[in-house]
């Protein structure tokens, strides 16, 4: 019989005393009365229920909680990844296959979830059995997470926590994660200021992710699997193949091989389906699927780079 989800794994936070989580969860929260807690630097008082490019007031909007049995083999193990969608996002990728949880919401339409109620939902998995907790879209409510775990541990949450972003955080935020964080996911979409600035709305992306990801290794290092499956600590960098845009895959690629090193854990993603905004000719360029071929050249040029540790879905 396998072992029981939160045997498997002993989260860092647990690490940490309670007043050091409390302090941060503290220092997070009080900061956004001037909002600068990723790359946009928008300077928003959502303490005051104010929001600006992430569409998020005081408490963060969840769009929906539930064992996610669709994740990395690692992280879904033999009773799913404990996954929490949060709505909006910082970002603004036309070709965003959740476009309805990260742009459709309309602002002010939820109010968003207490400290509490998080806290309720995280309890909630834990005793469902799954894996880990997984915040998915978190980088604009960091400080909304961080306070409700100081009251899911008091309530005795002990699972893994997983981060599963965009890679447009700040390292402010970062800073109040190190020592939480057990797994980051960063999806490293493209290393381009021009693709950036186009299908992202961000041009800056490509250095903030790459600062933002080498932060994350810093903390956490390498991806350390146990022998039950189950990924303990590390990063997991995720990258979308776009199709028609193997060139930009292999600069990825080289990047990681270079910055991050070969035993870097890469999950090659070829799931991309023409999705969001694409369509009607605004983006025709990317208005198809992925052909299998770039797929299989994607995998190729990672194994040429010694990438070894490899994920790649269709």
């Amino acid at each position: 019989m396998k072992p029981a989800a939160a045997e498997s794994a002993r989260a860092a936070y647990l690490g940490l005393s309670a007043g050091e989580l409390r302090r941060r969860a503290r220092e997070a929260v009080a900061a956004l009365a001037d909002c600068r807690l990723c790359p946009r630097d928008c300077g928003v008082d959502r303490l005051a229920g104010k929001w600006s490019a992430c569409k998020t007031g005081r408490h963060a909007v969840i769009s929906s909680a539930f064992a996610h049995r669709g994740e990395e083999d690692c992280l879904r193990g033999w009773m799913g990844s404990g996954t929490i969608f949060f709505g909006h996002c910082n970002l603004r990728c036309v070709f965003c296959q959740n476009a309805d949880i990260s742009q459709g919401i309309r602002p002010g339409a939820e109010s968003g979830a207490t400290p509490e109620q998080l806290a309720g939902i995280m309890l909630d998995l834990q005793d469902r059995g799954v894996h880990n907790i997984n915040w998915v879209t978190p980088e604009h409510v960091v400080p909304q997470v961080l306070e409700a775990l100081v009251l899911a541990v008091e309530g005795g949450l002990t699972l893994p926590i997983v981060y599963n972003t965009s890679a447009y955080d700040a390292h402010r935020s970062l800073a109040w994660l190190d020592g939480v964080v057990d797994i980051y996911m960063p999806d490293l979409k493209t290393l381009s200021s021009e693709t950036s600035r186009r299908l992202l709305k961000a041009g800056d992306y490509p250095s903030a992710a790459t600062s933002a990801i080498r932060e994350m290794h810093r903390q956490v290092g390498d991806l350390v699997i146990g022998d039950d499956g189950l990924a303990r600590r590390g990063l997991l960098v995720r990258h979308l193949v776009m199709p028609g845009k193997l060139d930009e895959t292999r600069a990825i690629l080289e990047w990681i091989a270079t910055e991050l090193g070969p035993g870097t854990y890469v999950n090659l993603m070829g799931q991309y389906r023409p999705a969001g905004k694409v369509g009607g000719g605004d983006y025709a360029e990317i208005d198809r699927r992925l052909a299998g071929s770039e797929l299989l050249s994607a995998v190729a040029m990672a194994r040429d780079l010694g990438l070894m540790r490899l994920d790649a879905w269709r």
